[in-house]
C-alpha cells in the first residue's frame, strides 16, 4: 500500500531526473498560506520559510541578522528611525493564476505592512483580519510612519526606541507579498485568493493544495538568492509521527519532520538515514484561562501546578530528551531567570491549595490536547491521558478533547478552551519574543495569549523591557517579569525540549533551526 501510495506521488510530477524531487513528511496541515495570519510553525514552514522573503532575514541556521530583500540598513542616532535600501532586480512567482509584469520595489513593503498596521486598508478585514504577531507584539502602534523615499528606498519611524525591532523584521509575519498581486484580486472581487494562492518572492512557489494531504510547489526559476537543487516540493501531510517514520525508512519521503522521541534511537542506526539534533529554542505548556472559573482563583493555578509530574512527562513523552521547565524562556535565552524555584510535583501541598480556594473535592474541566507533534510536546495524546491522571488525584476531572490543527488553533485564539496544551518556538532569540507574543495584554487581544491572563505589573515591565537601551536594564526587568509568572502561575511550564530532524542520507544543504522551522531553499537531493 505505501509503494503504490509513493509510486502515486511521482506520477503527479512525472520527472526526467526523479533526484531533484524532495518529498517532504510535514505534520499538519498550514491554516493559512499568508504568514501575516499564523503563528505556528507548520503554517510558517509552509509559508514563509519556503514561499516568501522578508526585508531582512536570520542567518541559516543561527539568529544573526543578514540582508533579504534588502541589501542593507541605516538606523538612526536616536534609534527610532530605520532607512532601508531595497534589492534590485527582484522577481515574484509567475504561476498559473499569476503573471507579474514588475519587479518588487517598496510599494509591496508599505502594502504588506500597512494591510496589517491599518484598519482602514483594503485588505485588512481580509481571511478575518487576525493579525497575531504583529497585533501582539503591538507592531501597529511602534510603527509610527512609512516612508517610501524612493522606488528602492523606505524609511521606517517608530513611536519610541524598540529593542527587538530589527530582529522583529526578519520574522515570518513581516513577509512581503505582492501589492500588484492584490491589486489584479481586488479588479476581480476575489481578495481571500491572496492568502489560498499565495505570491511571493522565495526560491519554491505555490502549485495546488489537496487539504490535510498534499501541498506542491515547484521551484522559482527567478530566485534571486542561492538555492539547492530541488525542482518539485512536496509536502506529504502525515500527522502520525510512527508513520512519518515508516515512510521516512521506505523512502515515501526523503525528510520526516517532528520524528517521534521513541524512533530516534533506531533511526539513527539506520546506515541510510541522517538524524541531527540540537537544544531548541522552545518550551511547552500548559495554559489555564484565567478568564473562566474556577481558573480566575491562583490558589487553582498554583494547585494544578503541584499536581502535575513533569519528571514522569520528560521520561514518558520526551524519552529523556528534554529538560524540565521552571520559566518560560529556555536556559539559552539571555535573561533567564536560575533564581525561580519551581512548583515541585506535591499533591499534598495541591490538595491544601485546593481546599484553601474553595475546592477541597476537586471540580470538573475540559483539556485540549496538542494534535501535532511539535518539539516542544511530541504526543498530545500520551500527555493529555498522564496529565489527567495527575489531576485526578486531587479530585479534578478532566475530559480530554482535541481538533484537526487549523481547528485547534482558531478556536484556540477566541479563548473556547479552560485547560489548552500549547508551546512555543522562540523566533529571533529574544525574550521579547516569548513574553509579549504569550502573556502580554495585547497578545490577549491578538489571540496568541492562551492563558487570556492580563496582569499590569507584568505588562509594564515588559513594555519598559522592550523600550530599554541597554542589555543589563532589559536583563533585570525581564528577570522581574518571570517572578510575577511564577507567582501568578497562568501557565504551567512544562519542557525545554532537544530538536531532531531526520532525513535520507542523500539529503544535503539542510541546517536545523534553532527556530524551529524547516527552511529548504538549500536542499540538495544527490
Amino acid at each position: 500500500m505505501k509503494t503504490i501510495l509513493f509510486l502515486a506521488v511521482l506520477a503527479i510530477f512525472p520527472q526526467t531526473s526523479f533526484a531533484k524531487n524532495f518529498v517532504y513528511c510535514s505534520e499538519g496541515s498550514p491554516s493559512s498560506f499568508n504568514p501575516q495570519l499564523v503563528t505556528d510553525g507548520t503554517s510558517i514552514t509552509a509559508t514563509s520559510a519556503n514561499i516568501y522573503n522578508r526585508l531582512v532575514e536570520f542567518e541559516a541556521g543561527g539568529t544573526r541578522i543578514v540582508p533579504g530583500l534588502a541589501t542593507s540598513w541605516e538606523i538612526s542616532k536616536d534609534k527610532k528611525t530605520y532607512t532601508f535600501t531595497l534589492r534590485k532586480g527582484v522577481k515574484f512567482h509567475t504561476t498559473k493564476y499569476f503573471t507579474p509584469t514588475r519587479d518588487f520595489n517598496a510599494d509591496d513593503v508599505v502594502f504588506s505592512f500597512d494591510r496589517q498596521r491599518l484598519t482602514s486598508h483594503p485588505y485588512h478585514n481580509v481571511s478575518g483580519g487576525k493579525y497575531e504577531y504583529f497585533d501582539g507584539m503591538e507592531m501597529g502602534t511602534l510603527m509610527k510612519e512609512i516612508k517610501v523615499l524612493d522606488p528602492y528606498k523606505i524609511q521606517i519611524t517608530l513611536a519610541q526606541p524598540d529593542a527587538p525591532f530589527l530582529a522583529n523584521m526578519a520574522m515570518s509575519f513581516m513577509s512581503i507579498l505582492s501589492k500588484e498581486y492584490a491589486d489584479k484580486l481586488t479588479a476581480a472581487n476575489k481578495k481571500a485568493d491572496m492568502d489560498n494562492f499565495p505570491i511571493g518572492t522565495g526560491a519554491y512557489q505555490f502549485i495546488s493544495y489537496q487539504k490535510d494531504s498534499v501541498i506542491r510547489y515547484e521551484e522559482h526559476k527567478g530566485y534571486w538568492g542561492k538555492k539547492g537543487n530541488v525542482d518539485k516540493l512536496i509536502f506529504a501531510i502525515t500527522p502520525d509521527a510512527n508513520v512519518r517514520t515508516q515512510k521516512l525508512k521506505t523512502g515515501e519521503c526523503q525528510f520526516a519532520s517532528e520524528p517521534s522521541p521513541a524512533d530516534i534511537p533506531e533511526m539513527q542506526k539506520n546506515p541510510k538515514l541522517t538524524v541531527i539534533s540540537d537544544a531548541g529554542l522552545n518550551i511547552g505548556f500548559l495554559a489555564m484561562n484565567v478568564t473562566k472559573k474556577p481558573f480566575n482563583n491562583v490558589l487553582v493555578r498554583q494547585a494544578i501546578s503541584h499536581a502535575l509530574d513533569k519528571k514522569t512527562y520528560i521520561a514518558a513523552i520526551y524519552m529523556g530528551n528534554a529538560t524540565i521547565a521552571k520559566n518560560l524562556i529556555p536556559p539559552t535565552v539571555w535573561s533567564y531567570n536560575n533564581a525561580i524555584v519551581d512548583y515541585d510535583y506535591n499533591i499534598a501541598k495541591a490538595k491544601e491549595l485546593l481546599k484553601k480556594a474553595g475546592f477541597p473535592n476537586g471540580f470538573e474541566t475540559e483539556m485540549w490536547t496538542l494534535p501535532v507533534a511539535r518539539p516542544y510536546n511530541p504526543n498530545g495524546k500520551k500527555m493529555g491521558e498522564l496529565m489527567q491522571a495527575d489531576l485526578a488525584k486531587i479530585g479534578i476531572k478532566v475530559k480530554l478533547i482535541s481538533y484537526d490543527w487549523p481547528t485547534y488553533l482558531e478556536k484556540s485564539k477566541t479563548g473556547a478552551h479552560s485547560l489548552i496544551q500549547f508551546g512555543w518556538n522562540g523566533d529571533n532569540g529574544d525574550p521579547d519574543n516569548f513574553f509579549n507574543v504569550l502573556l502580554s495584554c495585547s497578545a490577549v487581544k491578538a489571540g496568541s495569549n492562551y492563558a487570556r491572563w492580563c496582569n499590569d505589573k507584568f505588562n509594564k515591565l515588559i513594555l519598559d523591557a522592550k523600550t530599554a537601551t541597554d542589555i543589563k536594564t532589559r536583563t533585570k526587568l525581564y528577570e522581574q517579569a518571570q517572578v510575577v509568572i511564577h507567582d501568578e502561575a497562568p501557565v504551567v511550564n512544562i519542557a525545554h525540549s532537544k530538536a531532531f530532524k531526520a532525513m535520507a542520507k542523500n539529503i544535503k544543504g539542510y541546517k536545523i533551526d534553532p527556530l524551529g522551522l524547516d527552511y529548504l531553499t538549500n536542499v540538495v537531493v544527490e
